[in-house]
């Protein structure tokens, strides 16, 4: 791995666990109740750990397949200690965490598989996803990458305007026209410029409307032809943004934008301000999507690579 993951990687750990405090301290606090004066597995057991995975927002399928596989892993031996069951729902849920294939992991690198590198970046309006774009350029220009944005969100107000202030701070160019100008029309000028200029990765930010979903699946359709015009295979990455403190409307919303187009990865934000973290686990195993970026902060900092074995490892120690 080359650069952007050693400069994600030197995050302090105290403020990754900081981060997940809430969600920590909820899960753990259920989960050593239930297992007080315990000393085997049994159905009433088994009743309490689906109960606290399914208000940690896990989702119900995904609770369904780690019971289900605990009670087979405990069919012939019940009497466990608590360390073990601790043990064997940590392995259950690193199994079910989607890992990224290795193009996915590809941009981690130090040279991009694709020059320019273009990200599609999704999702509803408040969660985070002008935020994370800004987060985004700013980490890839600090580790000497050439960062472009383009502004394709043309529907919300402000919403060009506070990727210029991000695209500012952080000292890259933005792609921008008109609010209601066509989106696809700033996705292809974009990629023109960014051909030109030989930048190595671009961000467009798309709007995210829902209301009706023919609409947002044509228009995305229509900003990934336009992208696959100028450069074959673009968009290489399509970002689904979901705000972690929504629980359940996160699930509805990656069911909306994965019927609209092919996302290929998550970012999951605001998970320092919820106990309900689990939402990230349910929405990866269900939608079969790797996690790629969790945000636990309001910092430019506060945007990290996800790090399955981390982050279960955080929960439960």
């Amino acid at each position: 791995m080359g650069k952007l993951k050693a400069f994600f990687s030197k995050k302090d750990q105290k403020k990754y666990e900081k981060g997940l405090a809430n969600t920590k301290k909820s899960f753990l606090s259920k989960l050593g109740s239930a297992l007080i004066g315990k000393t085997k597995i049994d159905e009433d057991l088994l009743d309490e750990l689906e109960n606290i995975l399914i208000q940690s927002d896990v989702g119900v399928a995904t609770t369904i397949k780690i019971i289900d596989a605990l009670e087979a892993r405990t069919a012939k031996e019940k009497y466990l200690g608590n360390d073990e069951v601790m043990r064997m729902m940590q392995e259950e849920i690193m199994e079910l965490l989607v890992s990224p294939t290795a193009d996915q992991q590809e941009d981690h690198k130090k040279d991009l598989k694709y020059k320019p590198h273009v990200v599609m970046v999704v999702g509803v309006n408040g969660v985070g996803k002008t935020t994370t774009v800004g987060k985004l350029a700013y980490h890839y220009k600090s580790c000497g990458k050439k960062v472009m944005l383009g502004a394709a969100d043309t529907f919300r107000a402000g919403a060009i305007d506070q990727l210029q202030i991000w695209a500012d701070r952080v000292n890259v160019p933005l792609v921008r026209q008109e609010m209601g100008s066509d989106p696809a029309s700033v996705a292809f000028e974009t990629l023109e410029s960014a051909k030109s200029q030989e930048v190595d990765i671009v961000f467009i930010d798309t709007a995210g409307r829902l209301h009706n979903k023919i609409n947002l699946m044509n228009e995305l359709s229509k900003v990934k032809r336009v992208m696959d015009k100028i450069i074959p295979e673009a968009p290489h990455e399509v970002l689904l943004v979901l705000d972690g403190s929504t629980g359940q409307n996160a699930f509805e919303q990656a069911k909306q934008f994965t019927a609209a187009t092919e996302v290929t990865s998550l970012a999951i934000t605001k998970l320092d301000g919820t106990a309900k973290g689990g939402v990230l686990l349910g929405i990866s195993d269900q939608f079969q999507i790797p996690v790629k970026y969790i945000g636990v902060g309001e910092g430019t900092e506060d945007l990290q690579l996800f790090n399955k074995r981390n982050f279960i490892q955080t929960l439960f120690n």
